[in-house]
This record gives C-alpha cells, sequence and structure tokens, in this order.
C-alpha cells in the first residue's frame, strides 16, 4: 500500500514496527507460543483461598493500557473475554537493561497489538482479578488502529454499529463487537444441535456435488460456470435434493446434509446468493411425519441454545413448544382474501390478481400466481410457527399427489415469524408421474419462466429403478439462525455476507 494513502496513526505504527525491528525484536515470532489459560476461565475459577493460577501463560490482544510510571495495568482479550494485567518495569526487565518496558511496552506497543504473557493471578485492591506479569513477549504487531470503543460497567458506549463497515470489515467487527463471536458460536451450537438428533437416529451425513450439469431441486436462476477440460457449462448447485433422494434409492434409509447452495438472486435482509441449508431424506416416511419431526428439531434446538422454549426475537415473544398450527395454503388464502381459488385455471386466476392488486407477467404460470397471491396476502401473518400444507400440483414439481385432495399434493412449508423455515415433501417416486412434471416446467421455461426447473434424465432413469416412499425436509439455516440469535438480518449470521465490491487499488497505483 502506498504511503500516499496511510493514516497518520497507521504511519506512526509502521515507524514504531521499523524501531521494533532496529531493537532485534520479531515483531512476527515464527515460534510456537504455549497458552495454559484463558481469561474467562481465570475470572470464573480463580481464588485466593486455593492460590491458584499462579503459573498462568495467556496470549491475546492488547486493548487498553494505563502507564503509570514504572508499573502499568493492560486490558488484554483473548477467545474467550477481556482479563486485566498488571506490568512492572523490574518484573519483565529484571537486569539494567530496562527496554523492553521503558520503550518497547510504553512507547512502541500500541492497543490492537497481539502479546503473550506468563504470570500469577491476583485480585488488587480495587478487587480486580488480574495476572501479574513477570514475562511478555510480542507475537504480532497491528498495523491499523481499531476503532475507538468504550466500555464501562459492561456496557459498551460508542460500538461498531454501522452496518457497512462490519460486514465487510467482519474481522474488526469480531475484535471490537465481542457479542458478535457470541451470534456465531450459537449458530455453530445450532448446527450440532441438529448433528446430534441426526446422528443419534443412524442417519447418515453425506456431502453431494455443488458444480452440477444439471442445476435441479428447486425453482431458482443458477450461476453458470465452465469446466475446461470437458468443454461444458455447469452450474453452482441450487439445492442438493435429487443427489440425495438417488442415494435413498441407493438403499440408505435416512441421509441428511449441511450444504452451501447458490442463488443467482436478489439480495436483501433474507436472501443471500450463497446460502446454507439442511435437507434430510428418510424412507418409509411421509410428509405427516416429517411435520412432527421438524418440530422435534426445533424444540431441541431452542433448549439446547436457551433452555426454554420461549424466546425474543426482535419486539416478538415467539413459544417454540409443539405442536405447531396446520393450515392448508388454498384455506388459508380463502380465510384471508375472502377468494376461493381451488380449481381456478391460469385466466382466472390473473383476475383474481388483479382483483387483489397483485402484480403478475405473463410468464407466470398457475404455480407462480398462486404463490404470488399467498406470498402478499398470506406470509406476513404467520408470525406463530405454522406448517402451511397441501399445496397446488402447479407449484410442487417434485412432491407426490395428495391421497386425498385432487390437484393438490402432500407438501408443507414451516413459517417463523411470517419467514419460510422449512419445506418439506412426500416425495414423488413414480417416474413416470416425475417425468411429465419436469416437461411441464420445460414448458414454462420455454414461455420465459427463468426460474422453471431443467428435466433430469438421469433422476428420471433412478426413480425407475425404485425409490421407496420417502420424505424429505429442507431447512434455510441462516434464517433459523436469525431467530435464534435476535438478529435482524441474514447478513448477521454469515461471516462473510456477499457485498458489491468496492474499488481498492491506491489512487497512486491507477
Amino acid at each position: 500500500m502506498s504511503e500516499l494513502n496511510l493514516s497518520e496513526q497507521e504511519i506512526i505504527r509502521r515507524q514504531a514496527l521499523e524501531e521494533i525491528r532496529k531493537l532485534g525484536i520479531d515483531p512476527y515470532p515464527a515460534a510456537e507460543y504455549r497458552t495454559n489459560a484463558y481469561a474467562k476461565e481465570i475470572l470464573e475459577n480463580y481464588s485466593p483461598e486455593k492460590s491458584n493460577y499462579q503459573d498462568v501463560c495467556l496470549a491475546g490482544r492488547l486493548m487498553s493500557r494505563r502507564i503509570m510510571g514504572s508499573a502499568s495495568f493492560a486490558e488484554l482479550m483473548d477467545s474467550t473475554g477481556k482479563i486485566q494485567i498488571y506490568v512492572k518495569r523490574d518484573d519483565i526487565c529484571p537486569g539494567e537493561d530496562k527496554t523492553l518496558y521503558n520503550t518497547v511496552f510504553k512507547k512502541l506497543l500500541d492497543i490492537g497489538d497481539i502479546i503473550g504473557v506468563k504470570g500469577f493471578v491476583f485480585i488488587t485492591q480495587m478487587g480486580e482479578i488480574t495476572v501479574h506479569v513477570k514475562e511478555l513477549t510480542l507475537l504480532c504487531k497491528s498495523l491499523r488502529p481499531l476503532p475507538v470503543v468504550k466500555e464501562k460497567d459492561g456496557k459498551l458506549y460508542d460500538a461498531v454499529t454501522d452496518p457497512e463497515f462490519r460486514y465487510r470489515q467482519r474481522y474488526v467487527d469480531l475484535i471490537v463487537n465481542p457479542h458478535v463471536r457470541e451470534v456465531f458460536r450459537k449458530r455453530t451450537r445450532l448446527v450440532q444441535s441438529m448433528r446430534e438428533l441426526f446422528n443419534a437416529r443412524g442417519y447418515l451425513e453425506v456431502e453431494t456435488p455443488i458444480l452440477q450439469p444439471i442445476p435441479g431441486g428447486a425453482n431458482a436462476r443458477p450461476f453458470v460456470t465452465h469446466h475446461n477440460a470437458l468443454d461444458i457449462p455447469l452450474y453452482l448447485r441450487i439445492a442438493n435434493e435429487l443427489y440425495l433422494k438417488r442415494l435413498i434409492v441407493g438403499g440408505y434409509e435416512g441421509v441428511y446434509e449441511f450444504a452451501k447452495d447458490f442463488r443467482n438472486e436478489g439480495m436483501d435482509r433474507m436472501h443471500n446468493p450463497e446460502f446454507t441449508v439442511m435437507e434430510i431424506y428418510i424412507a418409509y416416511k411421509d410428509y405427516n411425519w416429517m411435520m412432527k419431526f421438524t418440530e422435534e428439531i426445533i424444540e431441541k434446538v431452542a433448549l439446547d441454545l436457551h433452555g426454554t422454549t420461549e424466546i425474543v426475537y426482535q419486539d416478538k415473544v415467539l413459544n417454540l413448544k409443539p405442536p405447531y398450527r396446520r393450515v392448508a395454503m388454498l384455506d388459508l388464502i380463502k380465510e384471508t382474501t375472502g377468494i376461493d381459488i381451488y380449481g381456478l385455471d391460469e385466466s382466472e386466476l390473473r383476475k383474481v390478481c388483479d382483483k387483489l392488486g397483485i402484480e403478475h407477467t405473463p410468464a407466470m404460470g398457475k404455480g407462480k400466481l398462486i404463490d404470488a397471491i399467498f406470498s402478499e396476502k398470506c406470509e406476513h401473518l404467520l408470525v406463530l410457527p405454522t406448517f402451511v400444507i397441501d399445496y397446488p400440483v402447479e407449484t410442487s414439481p417434485l412432491t407426490k399427489m395428495h391421497r386425498n385432495k385432487p390437484g393438490l399434493t402432500e407438501r408443507f412449508e414451516l413459517f417463523i415469524n411470517c419467514k419460510e423455515i422449512a419445506n418439506a415433501y412426500s416425495e414423488l417416486n413414480d417416474p413416470v408421474d416425475q417425468m411429465e412434471r419436469f416437461r411441464e416446467q420445460l414448458r414454462l421455461a420455454q414461455k420465459g419462466d427463468d426460474e422453471a426447473m431443467f428435466i433430469d434424465y438421469d433422476f428420471v432413469r433412478a426413480l425407475e429403478y425404485g425409490m421407496p416412499p420417502t420424505s424429505g425436509m429442507g431447512m434455510g439455516i441462516d434464517r433459523l439462525a436469525m431467530i435464534m440469535t435476535n438478529q435482524p438480518s441474514i447478513q448477521d449470521v454469515l461471516f462473510f455476507p456477499q457485498m458489491k465490491p468496492l474499488d481498492q487499488k491506491p489512487k497512486a497505483e491507477k
């Protein structure tokens, strides 16, 4: 980076870096630094009566410093939290050379530098648990200043809250906003909770292709790439459904995958083009069984993360204790609009959209028209957990026809806080019916629907070998994490959300 673009603080830190090197100190040492304790552990377990933690070694980031002549107090932050350290000149410089304290610690170290300390734990006259440092080592010199964040009585003041900054420089966000680290710990615990349940049932975790010759399993616009060696187009997967069902054909009775999916669509507080989904498929089950299992998953995650099924999300209290309400999609549309759309053809559905003030285009078939009505008039009412069931066949090309209701399918979507969290079917295993559903998708594509499914001939061939009755479910991990960690945007539960690129080339180098 050109010095023309450096701030005054960045220039000063680089000068300090050179001074440290001139003193013969390596500011980026390669040797292992072995720690034996963490800040949180010491704060929770230290006892003067036990005289424990009398030989500790910690490493972390220097977050504050109070210089007081030949002794100083500072704050060290490791991965678990912050702890006060006490640095005395004659302890870290026992000989005549006091350079390490007088020059390095007092003048050349900066907030944000990473240091290692060895010493013993005691309680100050102010009653604060503190590490008395006997040995100090510079482990990494920081060349950029951290945003100034003030903290008093456990509360943050002037916290870094600008989303643009936080999402683009997540590494800084994690340093200065410790509560953000906790959000992502809970996200990891959420996934672990689900794995525990699935593994206890004997279901097999698998991996399926991300690069696919045909983007199947969902209605979405894919990202397209090219394989040079094969000279063919490939697609980043929009779903892993069709591959997981191939494994059910192959003889597994239960498979699941935590998958990265990619959809070439818009971005907002609920959508990121790269997202995480958990999909699970269980043989010899139907969507009724899967609804109960989905309730069990949500309940377990809530209990594991919060110890209760009643959680707060933004300004709402959400009770996640089963059972959840179940309501048919068309019944809900009739309930909210007063219009019964069951059995209506495409032209009649367009008239309903006109009457309700819902925009539509010539490329939209019956399925998308019905979905538009539902999205506009019903979704905002589904705050508490609700299974919307029995979708029209036009919206569900991979779903078994309903056993009792002509024209409908055995499908449900789980809504929490007005957003879809999970989508599940009694899976279509009739290869002849599946082929005709694919052909209908092709007709929609020819009509202009750029989200219509491709025909996957190999998947149909797999069904022709026979797939047992199966229920499958996909659950959006990012959206569930938003609810379970009380975050308003999907970007808040993704370490590195997609952002519009910035021109990062220094002006002097253009």
